[in-house]
C-alpha cells in the first residue's frame, strides 16, 4: 500500500506600484520591486529583419529548433510545425555542491507548448487533470476552466523566411522561473541572476538539453527561528550564504500519436495518471486512471514472443564503481522473464553508458536516456522515479539514484536478517560477491518502480507460512512473490532448513512476472482502453484461485497484518516472528565477533547492536497488527465474498499472548555485559523501554481500539473485545502482582511505568485536529478513535490500583515497594487530572500527531526505516 500525503506551497507576488508619466516624457524603466523572477516582459516591439538579429557571427546548430548562440544571449528559430505542438520538460540537478542535493535529481517535468500570438510567443503549461473529447460540446467549459498558464512570453525577434519565429531565450534559462527552478527546493532565499549563466544548449532532433549554472543566496536563519522543511534527500537545504549548481533541463516532444493507454486496476499494483473525463456519458464525471507503462510493440506482432520495436534500455552511469556494475546490469535483465510472459524477447537490456571522454554529447540528464546513477551520499536509500506522458500514462524516461551508503543498510539486515544462515556474512565485511548481490536485489527493486509498479505489501503473506522454510519452494518461488514488497531476506529460515544462501535474497516472483503480463501484453482485438477491460478482468480474476498473484488492497490503512513491510512469512507472523527471534538470539551471541577488527573502533558493534534492537521491534509490531485486523482481498463487482473480513477471535487473543510472553518479557539475551560495557557507560534500560514502548503503543493505539468496538459491535461474541484487550494487557505487563512474593526488576519497572504513562495520554491527552482534504477512508483508517476508550481505560486502571494494593503486602524488596506505592500515587493523578502537575512540566505526557498513525505504511523513500 503506497500511503502519498501531498503538501502545496503557495507563492504570492507584487509588481511595484508606478505612477504614469506625463505625455510627453518617455515612460521610465520598470520600477525595482518584488517582481515575479523572469517573468517580466519588455513592451511589445516589431521584429527585426532576420540577418539583423541572426548575424554571421552567430553559431548555429539544428535540431528539433535551431538554436543559435550569439556571445552569451541564445535564440530558437521554431518552426511552424512545431507550434502548438506538446513537449515533456524535465528539470534535474546535474552539479551541486555539499549539503545541497546531488547530481542526478529530479526537481520535476510538465507538459509545455509554443504558440505563436501575434508577436509574441508564450511558453505555455499545459494540464491534463481535466479533459473532455474536442469533439463534445463541454471541450468548451473544460478549456474555460482549465486555462493554462503562461510560464514565459517572449517577444518575437525576427521571422525566418519561412515563417518560423526567432526568441531570445537566455532569461528562460538564467532568472529564476518558478516552475523550473531550483529555489524553492534547495530552501534558498533569492536566485543572483548576476551569478547566473548557461552552459550550453544542444538540440537534437526529438528534444532540447540546456544546462545552466545558477547561483543562490540564501538569509541566516535568524536566532530562535526555524528553517522551512525541505525534501529529506536533499538534506537540511543550503546552509547560509551562496550556492552555485547546475541545473539541466530537457525538452522532448510528445509522442504525435499518443499511445494507447491502458485502464488501471486496483487490483494490479501499477502507479497511474487520473484523469476527470467530462466527455463521457456519464451521470458522474468519471475519474480516468491509465497505468504507467513503456510503449512496447512486437516486431512480430503474430509471434507468441518476439523482440519489441524499441526495448527499454537503462544506461548505467560511468561514474558507477566498476565492480558493481555487473550487478547492475543483472538486477535491470532480471525482468526479461516477466517480459516474456508478456510475450517480448530481450524487452529490457542494460548497458555501460560512456565516459565524457568517450561521447562528449552523451549526459546523463538527457530525457532520451535512462539512467541508473550511482550518488555520493551517506543516505541509505534508493529510489526509481519515472517520467511520463500525462495524456496515457506511456513512460518515457527514469532515472534510478542509488545512493552510495545503500550497501552499509544492506549490510546491516543481511548480517541482522540472514546471518545465521549464510556463513559469508558472520564476519564484517561482507565478501565482494555478496554486496553485489544485495546491489543487484536493490536495483532490480528500482526498476520495478521505474516500469510502473507500486509496491505489494500483501505479497509476503500470501505464501502458506510453512513454505517460506521449505527449500524446494524457495529455490522455485522465492520466500515472497514480488521483488516489490518489503521483504528483504528470509528471516524465517532455520540453520536446520538448509536454504541455499543464494535464494535467502528476492528475486524476480510469480507476482511480478503475472502483472507485467497483465500491464504489457498485447490485447490485439482491443482497438479502445474499455474493449481491453473485460480481457484485463477475466486475468486480474486469476487472484481468486492463485492467492499470491494478489495486491494491496485499497483502503486498508493499516488494518491489514499481511500487508506490512519489512515482514518475511506474515501468512502467520506468529509463527514467523517466533522464528526470528530464535535467529536474533544466533545473532546476538555472533556480534561481537563478526564487527571485531584488530585496531579499530567499536562502531560497527553499536550501530548493529541498535538495529539489532530494531530487528525485534519491527517483527514483535507484525504481531501487534493482528489484534483488531482484517484479512482483505480487492475485489470488483461480480467476485463472490467480502473485501475485509476480521480476523479470528482467537487468533487476535493469541498474538496478544505471545506479546506478553515476548515483546513484555525482557530480552535478556540481548542484554550482554561484553557488549553493553563496550559501546556505552548507561543506555540500557532505555533501550529495552524504548523497544517495549514501540510495541505497547502500537498494540494500544487508538485506531486499532476502534476497530476493535466496531468489531464486536459488528460480530458480537465472535469478536475479541476491546475489554478482553485491555485486560488481557495489563496482567500481562503487571503480571508479578499475581506471584506470591512479588519483586520486580528494573527493566520491568519501566515497562510498567511505559504502561502507565500511556494511560495517562488515553485520559488526559490531546487528541490532534485533523486537517482537511484527507481523501475517503483516510481519516477513518488512520485517525480513527472511540468514546469508549476512555471510560475503559478508567476501569482498567481502578483494577490495577486494586492489584497494586493487594500486591504491596507480598512485595519482596524495597525497590518494589516504592515502585509500587509511586504506581497508585500516579493512578491517583490520572483518575483526578485536577492534581496533576501544571501544563509543561513534562510530568503528563501529551500524544503526539505522530502517535495517531498505527500501521501506516510509507511506500517512499524505499529504504528509510521507521522508528
Amino acid at each position: 500500500m503506497k500511503l502519498r500525503i501531498l503538501c502545496a506551497l503557495c507563492a504570492a507576488a507584487f509588481l511595484a506600484a508606478q505612477e504614469p508619466p506625463p505625455p510627453e516624457t518617455p515612460a521610465p524603466t520598470p520600477a525595482a520591486g518584488p517582481q515575479r523572477p523572469g517573468a517580466f516582459t519588455p513592451p511589445s516591439q516589431d521584429p527585426q529583419p532576420y540577418d539583423k538579429v541572426i548575424t554571421k557571427d552567430a553559431k548555429s546548430k539544428k535540431g528539433i529548433f535551431t538554436v543559435h548562440t550569439l556571445k552569451d544571449k541564445y535564440y530558437y528559430e521554431i518552426p511552424k510545425a512545431e507550434l502548438d505542438k506538446e513537449f515533456l520538460w524535465v528539470t534535474q540537478i546535474a552539479k551541486t555542491t555539499i549539503g545541497v542535493g546531488y547530481g542526478g535529481q529530479s526537481l520535476g517535468n510538465r507538459v509545455v507548448r509554443w504558440e505563436l500570438k501575434g508577436n509574441k510567443v508564450n511558453l505555455r503549461d499545459i494540464n491534463y487533470e481535466v479533459v473532455a473529447d474536442a469533439k463534445t460540446p463541454i471541450a468548451q467549459a473544460v478549456r474555460a476552466a482549465n486555462n493554462n498558464a503562461i510560464l514565459m512570453s517572449f517577444p518575437v525577434a525576427a521571422f525566418a523566411t519561412n515563417g518560423a519565429p526567432v526568441i531570445e531565450v537566455t532569461r528562460l534559462f538564467t532568472t529564476d522561473v518558478f516552475e523550473l527552478g531550483a529555489r524553492q527546493r534547495l530552501n534558498a532565499t533569492t536566485m543572483d541572476p548576476s551569478r547566473s549563466y548557461i552552459e550550453r544548449i544542444s538540440p537534437y532532433p526529438e528534444n532540447i538539453e540546456a544546462e545552466a549554472t545558477h547561483t543562490y543566496t540564501k538569509m541566516a536563519t535568524p536566532l530562535g527561528g526555524s528553517a522551512t522543511p525541505v525534501n529529506p534527500f536533499l538534506g537540511a537545504g543550503m546552509r547560509a550564504g551562496s550556492a552555485t549548481i547546475v541545473l539541466h533541463q530537457s525538452m522532448i516532444k510528445l509522442p504525435e500519436k499518443p499511445m494507447q493507454p491502458r485502464l488501471a486496476d486496483d487490483r494490479v499494483g501499477f502507479f497511474s495518471v487520473n484523469q476527470m473525463d467530462y466527455g463521457r456519458d456519464e451521470h458522474r464525471a468519471p475519474k480516468r486512471r491509465y497505468i504507467d507503462r513503456w510503449r512496447l510493440e512486437k516486431k512480430d506482432p503474430s509471434a507468441e514472443l518476439s523482440e519489441p520495436v524499441k526495448p527499454i534500455v537503462y544506461w548505467i552511469d560511468s561514474a558507477t564503481p566498476s565492480k558493481w556494475v555487473p550487478y547492475m546490469k543483472a538486477g535491470v535483465e532480471k525482468w526479461q522473464k516477466a517480459f516474456e510472459a508478456a510475450g517480448f524477447k530481450n524487452a529490457i537490456i542494460a548497458k555501460l553508458a560512456p565516459t565524457p571522454e568517450q561521447d562528449p554529447e552523451f549526459s546523463p540528464e538527457d530525457a532520451r536516456y535512462s539512467v541508473i546513477r550511482w550518488l555520493p551520499s551517506t543516505i541509505e536509500n534508493a529510489s526509481g522515479p519515472n517520467v511520463h506522458d500525462p495524456r496515457t500514462g506511456e513512460i518515457l524516461d527514469s532515472d534510478i539514484q542509488s545512493y552510495h551508503n545503500i550497501m552499509n543498510l544492506q549490510r546491516d539486515w543481511y548480517f541482522l536478517q540472514a546471518g545465521p544462515l549464510d556463513p559469508r556474512a558472520q564476519k564484517l565485511p561482507l565478501p565482494d560477491d555478496l554486496m553485489g548481490k544485495l546491489i543487484e536485489f536493490v536495483c532490480a527493486h528500482e526498476v520495478g518502480h521505474t516500469l510502473g509498479f507500486q509496491h505489494n505489501m500483501k505479497a509476503s503473506s500470501m505464501y502458506p507460512q510453512e513454505k517460506v522454510r521449505d527449500r524446494e519452494w524457495v529455490k522455485k518461488m522465492g520466500h515472497a512473490p514480488s521483488i516489490m514488497d518489503y521483504s528483504r531476506f528470509n528471516y524465517v529460515a532455520q540453520p536446520e532448513d538448509h536454504i541455499d544462501v543464494e535464494d535467502l535474497i528476492p528475486g524476480i516472483g510469480p507476482y511480478d512476472v503475472w502483472a507485467t503480463a497483465w500491464g504489457y501484453k498485447p490485447i490485439p482485438s482491443a482497438k479502445t482502453p474499455d474493449e481491453e477491460k473485460p480481457t484485463l478482468d477475466r486475468w486480474a480474476r486469476e487472484q481468486d484461485k492463485t492467492p499470491w498473484l494478489r495486491f494491496s488492497t485499497a483502503g486498508s490503512a493499516g488494518s491489514d497484518p499481511g500487508e506490512l513491510t519489512e515482514a518475511v512469512g506474515d501468512a502467520d507472523a506468529i509463527k514467523s516472528t517466533g522464528l526470528g527471534i530464535k535467529n536474533l538470539n544466533r545473532v546476538a551471541k555472533m556480534l561481537l565477533s563478526a564487527t571485531s577488527t584488530e585496531g579499530e573502533s567499536y562502531e560497527d558493534l553499536a550501530e548493529l547492536y541498535g538495529r539489532m534492537l530494531g530487528q525485534w521491534t519491527l517483527e514483535l509490531n507484525h504481531v501487534a497488527a493482528i489484534v483488531g485486523g482484517f484479512q482483505s482481498q480487492q475485489k470488483s463487482v461480480g467476485q463472490e465474498g467480502l473485501i475485509f473480513t476480521p480476523v479470528v477471535k482467537t487468533h487476535q487473543a493469541d498474538a496478544v499472548k505471545f506479546l506478553n510472553e515476548n515483546a513484555f518479557a525482557t530480552p535478556t539475551w540481548a542484554l550482554d555485559r561484553e557488549i553493553l560495557r563496550r559501546i556505552e557507560p548507561i543506555g540500557a534500560l532505555s533501550r529495552v523501554r524504548n523497544a517495549q514502548n514501540s510495541v505497547l503503543n502500537n498494540l494500544l493505539s487508538s485506531q486499532r481500539f476502534a476497530r476493535l468496538v466496531e468489531q464486536e459491535a459488528i460480530d458480537g461474541s465472535s469478536a475479541y473485545a476491546p475489554l478482553d484487550l485491555l485486560s488481557d494487557v495489563r496482567k500481562g505487563v503487571w503480571k508479578e502482582l499475581d506471584s506470591s512474593k512479588v519483586q520486580i526488576d528494573a527493566y520491568r519497572r519501566n515497562l510498567q511505568r511505559a504502561y502507565l504513562d500511556l494511560a495517562n495520554s488515553k485520559l488526559n491527552g490531546v487528541t490532534p485536529t485533523l486537517p482537511v482534504g484527507l481523501p475517503p477512508g483516510f481519516a477513518q483508517g488512520f485517525f480513527a478513535t472511540s468514546g469508549d476508550e476512555r471510560p475503559l481505560y478508567r476501569a482498567e486502571l481502578k483494577s490495577l490500583n486494586t492489584a497494586i494494593g493487594s500486591a504491596l503486602a507480598k512485595a519482596s524488596d524495597r525497590e518494589t515497594r516504592a515502585h509500587l506505592e509511586g504506581a497508585r500515587d500516579q493512578i491517583a493523578r490520572i483518575l483526578d487530572p485536577k492534581f496533576a502537575a501544571p501544563s509543561g512540566s513534562g510530568a503528563t505526557p501529551i500524544r503526539a500527531f505522530g502517535d495517531q498513525f498505527d500501521d501506516a505504511v510509507t511506500c517512499w523513500p524505499d529504504y528509510i526505516i521507521r522508528p
